[in-house]
């Protein structure tokens, strides 16, 4: 006989939500949708962008901007 029986993971030990008959055996799996998101850089995240209009086609040319910006508050 086979049950699905869900859970969670507390401290790194499986808990089950519900009480598990004694001596039974188990099979854990992953539910992916609940697990972390793999981190990626900015420089990576802005690769993965459609095409389309940007202020600035190149990174120089935007922190050229940014120092300008900046200069004018100085003024």
């Amino acid at each position: 006989m086979s049950a699905t029986i869900t859970g969670v993971v507390t401290n790194g030990v499986v808990v089950p939500s519900s009480p598990l008959p004694e001596g039974a055996k188990v099979e854990v799996s992953l539910v992916t949708e609940h697990a972390p998101s793999r981190r990626i850089a900015m420089a990576e995240l802005l690769k993965t962008l459609p095409p389309g209009p940007r202020a600035f086609d190149t990174w120089e040319e935007y922190e050229h901007h940014l120092r300008e910006e900046k200069d004018s508050w100085d003024r």
